[in-house]
C-alpha cells in the first residue's frame, strides 16, 4: 500500500471482516438474473415471467424486491437495483452469495452526445472508475469491464431484434450534481458515450466475484451542453420496457 489516496491503497486480500456468502442464509437465486433499475417495469413483468417473491434484500432504505420466475420454461431471477455504486454493489455481492453466476444489467443514463436520442440503446464495452467503489475490488486503474460472453449475448439479441444501439465507454461518477462542463467536456473526449453511477462498481464485483456480467442502457438526459436537459429521463416507459426484457433475453443466453 504506497499510495498516499487512501482509495488506491488497494488490498487483494480475498477475505474480508464481513464476507456476504457467511452473512447471506438464503441460496434461492437462479443463475441467470436481471438487475433491473425500473420498478414499475419489473411490477408490469409480473404476469408474463410468472414472478415469484423470494426473500427481499434489504437497506435502511426499506426491503428491495427480489423475484424468481420463467422465461420460456427456464428460470430467472429479476432483482431491483438500487441507484448508486455502493449500494448497488452490496446488493450485487448479496445476489451472488444466494447464487447468481450470469448478469445482464438494465438502467438509464444520462448522454454526452447529443446525437444519441432518448431511448436510444447504448451498450457499455468499459467504464470509467470515476467512483469509489471499484477501488474496493479491483486495482487503481481507469477503467473497468463487463464480461465477454453477455456483451456478445447483448449484441446478438439487439441484432435479431434490428435494434439500432451504440456501443462505448459509459462514465461512472458518484457526484451526478458535479458533473461540470469542463469534466463533461473531459470525459466526452476521453471517449464516453454516457453518464452512470453503477457501472464501474458492477463490473468490478463481477470480476472480483468470478460471476459474468453485461449491461445495457437507454439514453436518458442530456448533459453535453453548458444547461441541463432533462429530456424524457424516466418517462419513457415503452423504453425502459423494450430494455428490460431484451435484457431478459440477452441473459438467457449467457
Amino acid at each position: 500500500m504506497k499510495y498516499s489516496i487512501p482509495l488506491l491503497e488497494f488490498d487483494p486480500e480475498r477475505k474480508a471482516v464481513i464476507e456476504p456468502v457467511k452473512l447471506i442464509r438464503h441460496r434461492d437465486m437462479p443463475k441467470r438474473c436481471v438487475l433491473c433499475f425500473f420498478r414499475e417495469v419489473i411490477e408490469k413483468s409480473r404476469r408474463k415471467l410468472a414472478l415469484r417473491a423470494l426473500h427481499p434484500l434489504k437497506s435502511e432504505m426499506g426491503e428491495i424486491p427480489v423475484f424468481s420466475g420463467k422465461y420460456k420454461g427456464h428460470a430467472i431471477g429479476i432483482v431491483q437495483a438500487a441507484v448508486g455504486a455502493p449500494l448497488a454493489a452490496g446488493l450485487f455481492e448479496e445476489v451472488i452469495a444466494r447464487g447468481g453466476r450470469k448478469f445482464v444489467a438494465c438502467g438509464g443514463a444520462g448522454v454526452l452526445d447529443k446525437s444519441i436520442v432518448s431511448g436510444q440503446i447504448v451498450v457499455p464495452t468499459s467504464a470509467l472508475r470515476d467512483e469509489g467503489t471499484s477501488y474496493h475490488y479491483l486495482p487503481p486503474n481507469r477503467d473497468a469491464y463487463p464480461s465477454p460472453k453477455p456483451v456478445a449475448a447483448i449484441i446478438r439479441v439487439l441484432k435479431r431484434h434490428s435494434c439500432h444501439y451504440v456501443k462505448g465507454k459509459t462514465w461512472t461518477t458518484d457526484g451526478f450534481y458535479r458533473e461540470t462542463p469542463k469534466k463533461v467536456a473531459k470525459r466526452r473526449k476521453q471517449g464516453c458515450l454516457t453518464v452512470e453511477m453503477e457501472a464501474a462498481a458492477l463490473f468490478a464485483v463481477g470480476e472480483f466475484r468470478g460471476v459474468q456480467i453485461g449491461q445495457l442502457l437507454y439514453g436518458g438526459d442530456d448533459v453535453s451542453g453548458i444547461e441541463w436537459d432533462p429530456r424524457e429521463f424516466g418517462q419513457k416507459i415503452p423504453a425502459r420496457e423494450k430494455l428490460f426484457w431484451l435484457s431478459v433475453e440477452a441473459c438467457m443466453e449467457i
